[in-house]
């Protein structure tokens, strides 16, 4: 990894956002709750989107790797953190609907930065086009 210090503080704020928003629009979970999916949905991709590409500003070589490892650590860093509170009340999710629900969203994640890490790795050794393509 580029920097495992960056790349866990990231992990912390990437967690930490979609948890002030969820607070935020807690209210909506129950009295509307494909509102409540949509905006934490939205909200983990943005963050994702948005952390990803500022930890990629510092990454100069093997970005499909780092795109894996820091996916992976930022999504492992919001589950750790996340399953104390999702598991206890007053959410009192089980493990079986945390990883339904929160974990399935969390997914996202290691979408987003192994899809930037492709683009990065696919811009610097650009396709060859076939012939009378």
């Amino acid at each position: 990894m580029a920097s495992c210090k960056r790349a866990m503080l990231f992990g912390v704020v990437t967690w930490l956002i979609p948890f002030v928003v969820a607070i935020i629009v807690f209210p909506f979970r129950e009295s509307w709750r494909a509102l409540f999916e949509s905006v934490m949905a939205v909200t983990v991709a943005g963050v994702a989107m948005t952390m990803a590409l500022a930890y990629f500003k510092h990454v100069e070589s093997r970005w499909l790797r780092e795109g894996l490892l820091v996916g992976l650590l930022w999504f492992a860093i919001c589950s750790i953190i996340d399953l104390p509170l999702m598991l206890t009340e007053p959410i009192g999710m089980t493990l079986t609907e945390y990883a339904a629900d929160v974990a399935l969203t969390y997914a996202i994640i290691p979408i987003t930065t192994l899809g930037i890490g492709y683009a990065l790795r696919s811009r610097e050794a650009p396709m060859t086009t076939r012939s009378g393509s």
